[in-house]
């Protein structure tokens, strides 16, 4: 990053989190986009649910364009200090214990029967009013 940044540490970053007051991560840098919040294309309330946080995954997964990428320099104000950001942990489902394993079989099994008993009555009844 340039040399003349100044380098915010998250704690700081995360504090900026108002319509009036909105700091954003993206990609190492950090942008004051408190002036921009009310004409972004996408709403303010896509700006402000990325504040807080690194938003370089929601920034990159809406698809901005050349346009977007050059406006933004008009809002950076330095860089993150990425040790000081929380690393994401991954979002995964625990593994089921056997008993809790053998509940939902069981529940599972119980709702395919009903399906089954319905599709049944269903086509009965369809060669009955025929």
């Amino acid at each position: 990053m340039a040399a003349n940044l100044k380098t915010y540490t998250f704690d700081q970053v995360e504090k900026h989190n108002k319509l009036e007051d909105c700091w954003l991560i993206v990609h190492g840098k950090v942008y004051d986009v408190s002036p921009f919040i009310l004409e972004h294309p996408g709403g303010e309330e896509v700006m402000i649910s990325s504040t807080g946080k690194d938003a370089t995954s929601d920034y990159e997964d809406t698809g901005h364009g050349d346009y977007a990428k050059d406006l933004m320099k008009n809002y950076v104000i330095g860089q993150i200090d990425m040790s000081t950001v929380p690393v994401k942990k991954p979002q995964y489902l625990p593994p089921l214990s056997a008993d809790e394993s053998s509940e939902n079989s069981s529940s599972a099994a119980k709702i395919l029967q009903i399906l089954v008993s319905l599709i049944i009555l269903a086509l009965a009844y369809a060669q009955y009013t025929k």
